[in-house]
């Protein structure tokens, strides 16, 4: 697997380190659990971090910058 780093966020609480060694540790989950399996092991991992998160504005903005850039299906 190549070496890959997160996306650059605003207002992150974390490093870039650690931001980076989750980032590679979420695309390691993503690999293991494979292409069948991507779209559930994310929305239960965003469910998961809602909930610990605990503002719905907050997860609303996530959600819209997660957004940003990408191509429409």
């Amino acid at each position: 697997m190549s070496e890959k780093t997160a996306p650059e966020t605003r207002g992150s609480g974390l490093s870039p380190e650690a931001r980076d060694a989750l980032f590679r540790e979420c695309a390691r989950a993503l690999a293991e659990v494979g292409p069948q399996q991507e779209s559930l092991l994310l929305a239960r991992l965003t469910l998961l971090l809602f909930e610990q998160v605990a503002d719905p504005a907050r997860c609303r903005e996530a959600i819209r910058q997660a957004r940003s850039g990408l191509d429409p299906a």
